[in-house]
């Protein structure tokens, strides 16, 4: 059995104004003390599982790892590779993609050369704009000189996949400043690309200002949905006609580059987080750490399991999970099999996204429509209803 680890690092050096996950700034005191409780929650992970009654993944070896955050690459290197080795020492592991997300401004050549001793093999950089106004506004560290400077940095390190995230609907952006984003992008062409729609939502300071109706955090400049749709559709045909493969909703890869560990994710294998707020799924139970750092680092030094959820996978939640999952995917779904294991009849609901023009059968795969892709809820929505 395949088995992927994931490591929460919650720590940022401020908190971006679109940002709605649990992560933010901390005193770097905290930092020591957290690979510390980290490395100490993988070296006992199967004792903590086992007097949690979570079922352990049985004949598992590690093949792919993400550290993500937050910001990662604040962490000292040394400490990166603490945790690393603690998997070697606690797991079976043959690490065949080892992921660190790192910001520009933080990337170092003494850093990057640490990364690669360490054992990282890729890097995913969150540039989110060439704007240096879009940046700003938005209170990104980083300006678009960073981004040249920082992918120089680890090409010459010696990291030969390198992935670039940005976001469609930032503050300010507009069709002009969005086209020559992903031109930059592409003139820089690294091997994989991850594009996001922004959200609005009560989470973030700058969704709560917008659903709320307030002007701060420049939420007077966000472009219409109607906007943000062409972006990411403008952004889908000159990723293809540059030779990237669109193989999630989100995500493209040159040839052989697709992110090996975020496939877990979709394709529902199992995979075990560490640190605070990580989650994790061993095919039949979903749970997660506590969010609070200095709770989690409290809890592990106690011989603690930092748990704050512990669900079991109904059989409906596992359908509606190889649905959702599923279709993310631009190959999409094998009908047949699902129906087939969850002894469901989906044809029905099937045929009316079908007259819809939402999706696309060809007897064996379902598969969104690749001109519907920016409406994917609404289809999750009627397929699981």
């Amino acid at each position: 059995m395949r088995l992927g680890m994931y490591v929460q690092v919650p720590f940022c050096q401020t908190k971006c104004t679109y940002c709605n996950f649990h992560t933010g700034v901390f005193s770097r005191d905290l930092y020591t003390p957290y690979v510390d409780a980290v490395c100490r929650e993988v070296a006992e992970y199967p004792r903590l599982l086992r007097e949690s009654g979570i079922a352990v993944v049985p004949n598992a070896v590690v093949d792919t790892v993400y550290f993500g955050g937050g910001t990662p690459s604040l962490l000292d290197p040394k400490g990166l590779a603490e945790i690393l080795n603690a998997m070697r020492a606690g797991f079976e592991c043959k690490f065949e993609e080892v992921t660190l997300e790192a910001d520009p401004e933080t990337i170092t050549p003494e850093k990057a050369t640490a990364w690669r001793t360490a054992g990282f093999n890729r890097i995913s950089m969150g540039v989110q704009s060439f704007q240096d106004n879009e940046l700003k506004a938005t209170g990104r560290m980083h300006r678009c000189e960073d981004v040249s400077r920082a992918t120089d940095v680890l090409r010459e390190a010696g990291f030969h996949n390198v992935s670039f995230d940005l976001i469609a609907g930032l503050p300010h952006q507009t069709h002009d400043s969005w086209d020559e984003s992903v031109a930059r992008l592409l003139a820089m062409r690294p091997e994989h690309v991850s594009i996001y729609l922004m959200e609005i939502d009560e989470s973030s300071r700058l969704g709560l200002e917008v659903l709320t109706g307030g002007s701060r955090y420049s939420a007077s400049a966000l472009p219409d949905d109607d906007s943000m749709a062409a972006f990411y559709e403008r952004a889908c045909a000159r990723l293809a006609e540059a030779g990237y493969l669109h193989y999630e909703i989100s995500n493209w890869g040159l040839p052989g580059f697709e992110s090996r560990h975020n496939l877990k994710y979709w394709q529902r294998q199992p995979y075990c987080g560490f640190g605070a707020g990580a989650h994790s799924f061993n095919g039949r139970q979903r749970w997660a750490n506590a969010h609070d750092p200095a709770a989690y680092v409290a809890a592990i030094s106690q011989g603690k399991f930092p748990i704050e959820q512990l669900a079991e996978v109904s059989r409906d939640d596992a359908l509606e999970e190889e649905l959702f999952l599923g279709l993310r995917q631009l190959a999409g779904i094998d009908l047949a099999r699902i129906e087939s294991e969850y002894n469901a009849n989906l044809q029905p609901r099937v045929e009316e996204l079908r007259a819809q023009g939402l999706v696309e059968w060809d007897g064996t795969r379902l598969r969104l429509a690749p001109d519907r892709l920016t409406v994917s809820n609404e289809v999750f929505v009627n397929l699981l209803n």
